[in-house]
């Protein structure tokens, strides 16, 4: 596979000092990379090759003592995560111009390993919504069109457990409504890049302030919508703009949805909601295949670990000791 630049593709050997942003772009997206890893790799090689300028090293081809020595320096101030994000991003532009990925070397492999076990890699992950907090929250909202959209996005969100790229890609066309709850096609999703869809069941909540159900039929009424996104802007006047929320604006609603002064706005974002549902199912006693049918998981190692938080306490050896 090459690398295609200014609608000519480049040999493998061939003199490519700088493959732009752009192009890499265009090259991941012709892989059907998702639109956030393209940004991000993108954004990453661009990271890189600015780095290589600085130290007058060769980007593309890079040799493995170039990529050794940009790890260590990311060390210094990156998250193991973000390093091994950006070596992916350098193996990737290799392996699309035909170069072997200088990441694969062993003297890169083991500045990586030191890196690892220098700063750990325990993922800091952002705290779950659970239902009292979505409560809070849910109080908190306006009585208007903005309040009516929210508490919809929240409760929908919570309830579905959807990411918050699956969120937004809902249309009212995806959704059914139904005498029990909601019926809902996930049509994509990262775990689904090829779009061949899941349907997960929405149940009508038992109180009217928490029922996801009722939430959505509020918003319904009050956007004037049936077709189209489900989620929409709305402008200062109060008018739903016809266009498709954006994924960071489920993180802003969140936040901004938190109590102040009994929450950090910083421990939470758009996968709270989903991490709250699969938290709260777990503390409530459901299997782990229930959780993943909702949740869509295919790694049974990371529902375990929304189990593992929900049980913390529910089956502690200490709990049974007399203490």
């Amino acid at each position: 596979m090459y690398l295609v630049v200014n609608g000519r593709p480049a040999a493998p050997g061939s003199n490519l000092p700088d493959a732009s942003a752009g192009e890499l772009v265009r090259a991941y997206a012709s892989q059907a990379k998702a639109a956030n890893t393209v940004r991000a790799y993108a954004a990453d090689w661009r990271h890189f090759v600015a780095w290589c300028h600085g130290r007058e090293a060769a980007p593309l081809p890079a040799s493995a003592e170039t990529v050794a020595l940009y790890a260590a320096d990311l060390a210094a101030a990156a998250k193991p995560s973000t390093i091994a994000r950006r070596m992916s991003a350098i193996s990737q532009a290799h392996q699309l111009a035909g170069y072997a990925s200088p990441t694969a070397d062993a003297r890169v492999r083991t500045v990586l390993a030191g890196i690892r076990r220098a700063k750990g890699t325990a993922p800091r992950v952002k705290k779950p919504v659970l239902l009292e907090d979505l409560r809070a929250m849910l109080e908190r909202l306006p009585a208007n069109a903005i309040g009516i959209r929210d508490r919809a996005l929240l409760l929908a969100g919570f309830a579905g457990a959807f990411r918050r790229s699956e969120l937004v890609a809902l249309d009212w066309e995806d959704v059914e409504f139904r005498g029990d709850g909601l019926a809902v096609m996930v049509r994509r999703s990262k775990t689904d890049p090829e779009g061949q869809g899941r349907r997960i069941g929405i149940p009508r909540g038992r109180q009217a302030a928490t029922c996801p159900v009722r939430a959505l039929e509020a918003w319904r009424e009050a956007s004037g919508e049936a077709s189209g996104p489900v989620f929409r802007p709305i402008d200062r006047h109060g008018n739903v703009r016809n266009q498709r929320l954006s994924g960071r604006a489920v993180a802003r609603i969140v936040k901004r949805s938190l109590p102040a002064g009994r929450y950090d706005a910083a421990e939470y974002a758009g996968h709270s909601l989903r991490a709250g549902l699969a938290t709260a199912a777990a503390m409530g006693g459901a299997s782990e295949r229930a959780i993943m049918n909702q949740t869509g998981h295919r790694s049974l190692a990371m529902v375990r670990r929304y189990i593992r938080e929900g049980s913390l306490f529910r089956e502690n050896a200490a709990a049974v000791t007399g203490l």
